[in-house]
């Protein structure tokens, strides 16, 4: 089924009052089994290569951070394999290698002599590769509990999110528990992931009912690597790596459910956002929504009215107004950076707020940042406030003629 008969499947439910969930899922279940077809059509070829690998037996040495060498088979040893080699108890601890300093699925064969660090969830590294892994997660309960068309799902400094198009449907509150445990569920599974290699024609017919994975192809470079990752029923796009199963995820929370746009524009399609985090261990993810709890009753946006400092008002969006200890606070935070000028040898000077939009043509924020700017025309002239003080700060410079003496 192309994407016009998904569309048309599910737009003749919306027609009969509404379709409910389950209903889209059925109506997109054809395209989500047409994927998985397709992808083993693909991984076939890895598997034959793989094996091709095993008759060559094609020696590599590959070099640990110590400098200790390992022995392996071109096209067949995986990082995973050298760190059972190394240790059982290392290969249960790490989530993602890197080979010559590039980050490396553990199931992924290598190619030929490098260099291999391995890592766990405690590393940089890991962290972000355990974190993508769960938004591929999350992707694929969002795909099977609301037939959602996914978008991006990209790891976090801390946690995950994957956008999703609904229509005109929205998720809230409720869904989250429906979320985590179909998370949980999975985790159980233990499912595998698994990496392929395709042709930008063939991630094209893998996505042709998805508009969003089709613009995202299409704007690939031309000599760009295109990798599909598989986890059960799921099939995304993605540069990867992945961690080797979902059974790495042993306790996760959904954080937030919040609206979005399509490449961060409001003129294109809504979509609905969820976080989530998850951990290697429950007291871990214990920990930090003790943490986020803590922070909560120091956000600056509630100490700030419940201490009278300051508040907002719809009548001027974005600006504060900083009540009569609020002020204090503010003008003890203006002295301080008046000592650090001092201290460091600056001299204060005042340039206005508003110019003439030719000062933000000469800077490149027209080019730029114009639709994030406030403009407004003054006697036929268009004005903007300033984003920045650097260009006022140029104009203060050429002022008067200077030497380099």
């Amino acid at each position: 089924m192309g994407e016009n008969g998904v569309a048309a499947a599910v737009q003749g439910l919306s027609l009969e009052g509404g379709a409910t969930f389950q209903e889209i899922v059925n109506a997109k279940k054809p395209y989500y089994s047409k994927r998985v077809e397709l992808f083993e059509q693909y991984r076939a070829r890895d598997v034959a290569a793989v094996e091709e690998a095993k008759a060559a037996n094609v020696p590599i040495t590959v070099v640990l951070p110590d400098g200790a060498k390992k022995s392996g088979i071109k096209g067949v040893t995986t990082p995973l394999g050298v760190a059972n080699d190394i240790s059982k108890g290392l290969a249960k601890k790490v989530v993602v290698a890197k080979v010559d300093g590039d980050v490396w699925d553990l199931f992924r064969p290598l190619e030929g002599d490098c260099s291999l660090s391995l890592h766990n969830f405690d590393d940089p590294e890991g962290k972000e590769t355990f974190w993508h892994s769960s938004a591929h997660v999350l992707g694929q309960v969002l795909e099977l509990e609301f037939g959602v068309d996914l978008t991006i799902g990209p790891a976090l400094e801390e946690g995950f999110y994957y956008d999703c198009f609904m229509g005109d449907k929205v998720l809230g509150d409720a869904e989250r528990p429906v979320i985590e445990k179909r998370i949980e569920s999975i985790v159980k599974e233990g499912q595998r992931f698994e990496r392929v290699v395709v042709s930008r024609a063939e991630a094209l017919a893998m996505f042709q009912e998805n508009k969003f994975k089709i613009e995202i192809i299409n704007g690939l470079p031309e000599d760009a690597t295109i990798s599909l990752y598989r986890v059960g029923p799921m099939v995304d796009l993605c540069h990867g790596p992945h961690l080797p199963s979902t059974a790495f995820l042993k306790a996760a929370a959904v954080t937030n459910v919040s609206r979005a746009f399509w490449r961060a524009d409001v003129t294109k399609e809504p979509l609905q956002r969820v976080y989530g985090i998850t951990f290697p261990d429950s007291k871990q993810l214990k920990e930090y929504q003790h943490r986020i709890e803590e922070a909560k009753k120091r956000d600056h946006r509630n100490v700030g009215v419940q201490q009278e400092l300051f508040f907002f008002h719809p009548l001027s969006p974005g600006s504060c107004f900083f009540l009569p200890h609020g002020g204090r606070i503010y003008n003890t935070l203006v002295e301080l950076m008046r000592q650090k000028y001092w201290e460091y040898e600056y001299e204060e000077v005042v340039s206005p707020n508003i110019y003439n939009f030719d000062l933000w043509k000469t800077s490149g924020h027209a080019d730029h940042y114009r639709e994030n700017m406030f403009a407004f025309d003054v006697e036929k002239a268009e004005y903007g406030l300033k984003p920045m003080n650097c260009p006022g700060h140029c104009i203060m410079f050429g002022n008067r003629v200077r030497s380099y003496r």
